[in-house]
C-alpha cells in the first residue's frame, strides 16, 4: 500500500482525556478512531491487525476441532429469561422495538448456542462438539476509560463445547489451555502472560484466566515463576497465598491484563434449555458445557500496553499491519523499483512516497511500528543498496538492493 493513499493520517497531539497508552498510540498512528467513550472504529492500518490477530485464533481453534459460525447479536428476551440472566445481568444492553418487543444486544451467546445445538444434538454420537465464532459483542460498561482494553462494544471470540461427562469436558478443557497458550505465543506476549486462577462463580470452584504482566493492568495477579502460573487477588486467600502447583508461597504481586478466559460452565446452561442426549444404552444424559472467550481488540490493545518505546508501537511480526515500512527520501524512481519487487514477492509493504520531510517520515515510521523499516536515499544508494533496521534496534545497516527480499523473507 502507497502511504499517499491511505486516508488516515498520523496526529502528534490528542485529547488528554485518552489517559491509556493504547489509545493513545492508536489514535496517534491511525489505527483506531474514538466515536464515544467505549467505542471505535477500527481504522485500515488496526483492521490489519485485527485480522491477523482473528486468523492466528481461528487457526488454533480449528486445531482443537472448533467449527465456526457466527450467531445474531439480537438476542430474544425469553432465552435469557430462562437462564435468570435478564434481570441478573448488570452489563445487560436492552432494546425495545415499536411493537413493545424487547431484546438484548448479546454480551455473550450461551442463551443462542445453547437453543441452536439441541437441533443438531441428539446422541453420545455427536459428541463431543465445539463451535465457536468472531463477533461484536455489547456491554454496559461504565468505565470506558482504558481505551480498547475495556469497551461497549468490541469484538470477541467465543468458543463453546458440549460434553457427555465431566471427564470429557476436562479434557477438551487441557486442549482449550494449550490452545490460548498457543494464540499468545503466536502474538508476542508469551514472556508476559501467564495461566491464572480464578473464581469459577456459579460454575466451578476454579476458572482460568490468562493474564499479561503489565503496569497498564487494573487485575493484581500473584506470579509462581517457577511454575509460570499465577492466582488472581479475589481467590488468593482461598488458595492460603501459596501456589495450586508447587505449593510454595513466595508469590510475587503484580499488574496485569485479563486477555482470555476459560470456564466449565457444566450443565448451569444446558439444563434451563433441557439439552439432552441418549447414551449408549437409550438413556438420557444431561450434556456438560465450556465456554472459552478471547477479546480481539482487548488483546490489539494488550499488545500495544506491552510492545512500546517513547516514540511509538513495536508490533511483532506476526500481527504487524505490513511487514516493511518503505521509506522514500528523494529517490522515488528506485524505491518503487523496490516496492514493486517486494509486493510481487508477496511482502507486504507500507510504501511511503508521500512529499513530505525525512524527519516526518521517520517519527511517522517510528510510531506505527512496523518490525522493518528500509530507507532508499542518495546517501544509501551511495553506498551500495538501501538502509534496513528493525523497529526493536538501534543501529541500521546498508543492504544491497538484490539481497533485501532474502533478509526480508
Amino acid at each position: 500500500m502507497k502511504q499517499s493513499q491511505l486516508f488516515t493520517r498520523t496526529q502528534k497531539e490528542i485529547s488528554k482525556d485518552e489517559v491509556s497508552i493504547n489509545a493513545q498510540l492508536l489514535i496517534r498512528a491511525g489505527f483506531i478512531d474514538k466515536l464515544m467513550a467505549g467505542t471505535y472504529t477500527i481504522l485500515p492500518l488496526g483492521l490489519r491487525v485485527m485480522k491477523k490477530i482473528e486468523q492466528i485464533i481461528r487457526e488454533e481453534m480449528n486445531a482443537i476441532d472448533g467449527q465456526e459460525i457466527f450467531m445474531p447479536t439480537l438476542h430474544p428476551k425469553e432465552n435469557w429469561i430462562k437462564t435468570g440472566r435478564w434481570d441478573s445481568m448488570d452489563d445487560l444492553y436492552k432494546v425495545k422495538d415499536s411493537s413493545g418487543r424487547e431484546m438484548a444486544l448479546g454480551p455473550t451467546h450461551e442463551e443462542v448456542v445453547v437453543p441452536l445445538m439441541k437441533r443438531f444434538i441428539s446422541s453420545y454420537k455427536d459428541l463431543p462438539f465445539a463451535a465457536y465464532q468472531f463477533q461484536n459483542k455489547f456491554r454496559m460498561e461504565l468505565r470506558s476509560k482504558s481505551g480498547i482494553l475495556r469497551g461497549r462494544e468490541f469484538m470477541m471470540k467465543d468458543l463453546y463445547s458440549f460434553h457427555a461427562d465431566a471427564g470429557d469436558l476436562d479434557a477438551y478443557y487441557e486442549k482449550a489451555k494449550q490452545a490460548y497458550l498457543k494464540v499468545f505465543e503466536r502474538v508476542g506476549l508469551k514472556n508476559e502472560t501467564y495461566l491464572t486462577y480464578a473464581s469459577g462463580g456459579s460454575f466451578s470452584k476454579y476458572s482460568h484466566e490468562f493474564q499479561t504482566l503489565t503496569e497498564a493492568g487494573e487485575d493484581s495477579i500473584y506470579v509462581c515463576e517457577r511454575c509460570r502460573i499465577a492466582i488472581n487477588k479475589e481467590i488468593i486467600d482461598d488458595l492460603e497465598h501459596s501456589c495450586p502447583e508447587c505449593h510454595e508461597g513466595n508469590l510475587d504481586e503484580k499488574k496485569a491484563i485479563e486477555v482470555g478466559n476459560i470456564f466449565k460452565l457444566m450443565t448451569k446452561f444446558s439444563a434451563p434449555f433441557d439439552l439432552k442426549a441418549k447414551d449408549e444404552n437409550g438413556e438420557d444424559i444431561g450434556i456438560v458445557m465450556g465456554c472459552y472467550g478471547i477479546g480481539l481488540g482487548r488483546l490489539m490493545g494488550t499488545i500495544v500496553e506491552v510492545l512500546h518505546d517513547e516514540k511509538g508501537m513495536m508490533w511483532p511480526e506476526a500481527v504487524a499491519p505490513f511487514k516493511v515500512h518503505l521509506l522514500s527520501l528523494g529517490e522515488n524512481e528506485e524505491a518503487q523499483k523496490i516496492y514493486q519487487s517486494l509486493v510481487e514477492k508477496g511482502i507486504e509493504v507500507l510504501y511511503d512516497d508521500r512529499d513530505t520531510s525525512a524527519g516526518e517520515k521517520f517519527a511517522d515510521s517510528d510510531l506505527i511500528g512496523i518490525p522493518y523499516r528500509v530507507v532508499v536515499s542518495k546517501k544509501s544508494l551511495a553506498s551500495g543498496g538501501v538502509e534496513v533496521k528493525r523497529r526493536d534496534e538501534s543501529e541500521s545497516r546498508i543492504v544491497r538492493t538484490e539481497e533485501l527480499s532474502n533478509i526480508l523473507k
